[in-house]
């Protein structure tokens, strides 16, 4: 005998009704994350040795301005979800795991926030 519903059991989802909505983020962000690493790490490779208004002119393309937006924002939220498993898995008491929870979301919305700003200053030029 089961405690879910009908519905529940047709859904997939847990007491939470949430699923494995953060798994699936986490696996879609990591997948996301490998061409983008590679974009980012040829970038850089490809800047060494360049002066600075040669390095503003090639991140001032938009099209790669639009793909370090990408690997920036997909790349922070896949920090925010795993320290947030993390935190949730291995912090002990309340109180503190809800102070490093909301941390953990203030950081990543700092780092995202400010490298964001960077990218499209340097984008638009001002």
């Amino acid at each position: 005998m089961s405690l879910r519903t009908p519905l529940g059991r047709v859904r997939g989802l847990g007491s939470a009704r949430s699923g494995t909505r953060h798994f699936w983020h986490q696996r879609l962000t990591s997948v996301a994350g490998v061409p983008l690493s590679i974009f980012f790490v040829v970038l850089v490779v490809s800047l060494i040795g360049r002066n600075h208004a040669a390095a503003v002119q090639i991140l001032g393309s938009p099209w790669i301005a639009i793909l370090m937006l990408l690997f920036i924002l997909t790349i922070t939220y896949h920090m925010q979800i795993g320290m947030q498993e993390i935190i949730e898995d291995y912090a002990h008491g309340e109180v503190s795991k809800l102070v490093l929870l909301i941390a953990n979301t203030f950081f990543s919305i700092a780092i995202g926030l400010a490298s964001a700003f960077a990218i499209l200053k340097i984008s638009f030029g001002v």
